[in-house]
């Protein structure tokens, strides 16, 4: 929409103005007069130009360096905040003057101690567990491995892949869902580096199965879904698999497409006296899917933010941004990802891989 363009636009212009403010005040004492210029201009200057290159599409990497940039403002910014709460503290004991390098020391460090940070928590993940119990008999219990959000390209790839696969032999799963955003937007860097016997590794006793994501659609879709299915994973596109005769597993694929069947119609071709797996990419109809006959619903695509503060801002926009909620009849998980999107950074959120027990009557 075009007020949210309008809008981010705007709030970029403002954290380009604190960052610039911030580099002259780390650099007080360094710089002429046509140093500061120069600072200036180059935090506007090319700030702009990455992101009227990104708006354009003139250059396809620009927006990812136009995300970078982003994020190195959203620091810049937590940064000047917490020295400035620092430099408070301080100024109860000592005169401002006697505590300017110690305040810029520590603005140094925390800017790159924010990135260190991020980096971490992008590449690793951490293995979160659930137990429900559901109204419908199984017979006995299942262990499901849930992992969503992969992007797999350039910066997330077949030592990743190699990291999922040993995560869920480890923790002994029996079946394992991937809700969506498997690619990131292509296959180019997955056949490029050979992605494909990594990914055939990926196995459980009951199955692996997947649906396609909103970056799986973006025009590759039936080379993402062709590139899944040769590596022994069964993509449901609006379709279900009755698994060992007890549950069924059912798949959509995300909303961006406009062909997908509702939820309903898919659910009254099965049998749903039976238990109920879904996966759903976006957690965007659990207040409909709620009042269905579905037992466990697993999404991803929301990042849980990915980097504060968004993690804060999408819990305005979604019943259920992030964990676990048992609703009605069913339950229902988003997990953050196992992966990324753009930027390989994570604040205020870590990669990870859900377990979740279920069992039955």
């Amino acid at each position: 929409m075009w007020w949210v363009l309008l809008l981010t636009v705007l709030l970029m212009q403002l954290f380009t103005w604190l960052f610039g403010r911030g580099l002259l005040w780390l650099l007080e004492g360094y710089l002429k007069k046509g140093g500061r210029r120069a600072v200036w201009l180059l935090v506007f200057g090319g700030g702009n130009a990455l992101l009227a290159l990104s708006l354009l599409r003139v250059w396809p990497g620009a927006f990812r360096l136009t995300a970078l940039w982003m994020v190195v403002l959203n620091y810049g910014a937590l940064t000047m905040l917490a020295v400035w709460l620092l430099g408070r503290l301080l100024r109860l004991k000592w005169a401002p003057e006697r505590t300017a390098r110690l305040r810029r020391v520590a603005a140094v460090l925390l800017f790159g101690g924010l990135f260190a940070l991020s980096l971490y928590n992008a590449y690793t993940p951490v293995v979160r567990h659930y137990s429900v119990r559901i109204n419908k008999p199984l017979g006995k219990p299942v262990r499901i491995g849930l992992a969503s959000d992969l992007h797999l390209g350039v910066l997330f790839g077949s030592r990743q892949i190699d990291e999922l696969v040993a995560i869920m032999q480890r923790e002994r799963v029996d079946i394992i869902l991937l809700s969506g955003d498997l690619m990131d937007d292509n296959t180019v860097a997955y056949d490029v580096e050979n992605m494909r016997p990594h990914l055939q590794r990926l196995r459980a006793a009951l199955g692996v199965y997947a649906t396609l994501g909103n970056h799986d659609l973006f025009g590759h879709q039936a080379e993402i879904a062709a590139a899944l299915q040769e590596a022994g994973i069964s993509v449901l596109h609006d379709s279900a698999v009755l698994v060992d005769n007890r549950f069924w597993v059912l798949g959509r694929p995300d909303e961006l497409d406009r062909q997908r069947a509702d939820t309903a119609d898919l659910l009254a071709k099965i049998d749903t006296e039976r238990p109920v797996f879904l996966l759903d990419h976006r957690p965007t109809s659990i207040a409909r899917h709620e009042k269905l006959p579905i037992d466990v619903q697993v999404s991803g695509h929301v990042h849980n933010g990915q980097i504060f503060p968004a993690n804060l801002l999408v819990k305005l926009f979604n019943d259920l941004a992030y964990g676990y909620e048992a609703r009605g009849r069913g339950h229902y998980f988003v997990t953050s990802g196992y992966g990324f999107w753009g930027v390989p950074l994570r604040l205020g959120s870590q990669s990870e891989v859900v377990v979740i027990d279920v069992a039955g009557e």
